[in-house]
């Protein structure tokens, strides 16, 4: 029997895994697996920082691969996020900006082993953080110029009064789109690099089903195969934890690009 003639329902079965159940009332009002790993997610974050800080205070200098790795991840997105693109201002804005990247990034991580859920692999939860983002740098904005400065602030100054009216349209268009794009943008590069983990995981387990169920050798055969999937499946696995650090910090450093972008004075 050729082992991919179960592919299609075994694709369907991995899809379809991917998909919100509720655990706890229904899809729209519930707790579905997804909401469920975010809060293990936020769980294992929150013991992770107050050992760290245990751990810290413990030493003056810094001992151990966990404190070092820790101060690391917090001096990156103070110095390289914070710092590097805020500047002065960078202090008011660095608790919230580590929380996010912190957030993202626990929930990234989680979401790679096998049987968790990323909290960022739904579009409900990646839209609440995208949220969080754009209603801080909203409120940044509205802090600084006051809430009808801030509004006046996204149409140019100097051109014909129709034409400002048009450009601040699509100034408040383009502000708004933030919100989709972050959001779209994380759950986009979670769910599909968990798919391609799942489509070789599949493609393995299919080569090796027909070995376990009887052995002869075309099964030996065909279950050899899997060891081709495996490593490929090994590969993306490696670029998967690449790509939770990078979505992260792409997240985080936006969302400081759209916070500088309101303190500008222009």
């Amino acid at each position: 029997m050729n082992p991919l003639s179960h592919l299609s329902e075994a694709m369907d079965e991995l899809i379809n895994s991917f998909m919100a159940q509720p655990i706890v009332g229904t899809t729209t009002a519930g707790i579905t697996q997804y909401i469920f790993w975010m809060f293990v997610a936020i769980a294992i974050f929150v013991t992770v920082i107050f050992r760290f800080k245990k751990r810290q205070g413990s030493s003056f200098v810094p001992h151990g691969i966990f404190v070092n790795l820790i101060e690391f991840a917090v001096d990156f997105v103070r110095n390289d996020v914070c710092k590097g693109v805020l500047g002065a201002t960078w202090k008011s804005h660095f608790p919230f900006l580590a929380s996010i990247f912190f957030f993202v990034l626990f929930n990234n991580l989680l979401g790679l082993i096998p049987g968790c859920k990323p909290g960022t692999g739904t579009m409900g939860v990646t839209t609440a953080v995208a949220t969080c983002s754009f209603c801080y740098f909203v409120y940044v904005g509205c802090k600084l110029k006051g809430v009808w400065g801030y509004i006046k602030s996204l149409a140019p100054e100097g051109v014909p009064f129709i034409l400002r009216i048009l450009l601040g349209i699509i100034e408040a268009f383009s502000t708004f789109l933030r919100l989709i794009t972050l959001a779209v943008r994380l759950f986009c590069n979670m769910f599909a690099g968990h798919i391609v983990m799942g489509t070789f995981a599949v493609l393995a387990a299919l080569f090796v089903e027909p070995l376990l169920e009887q052995f002869t050798i075309q099964a030996l055969a065909n279950a050899s195969t899997s060891i081709f999937w495996v490593a490929i499946l090994f590969a993306i696995y490696l670029v998967e934890m690449l790509v939770a650090v990078i979505q992260a910090y792409v997240f985080t450093l936006l969302s400081a690009v759209y916070i500088q972008l309101v303190e500008s004075e222009h």
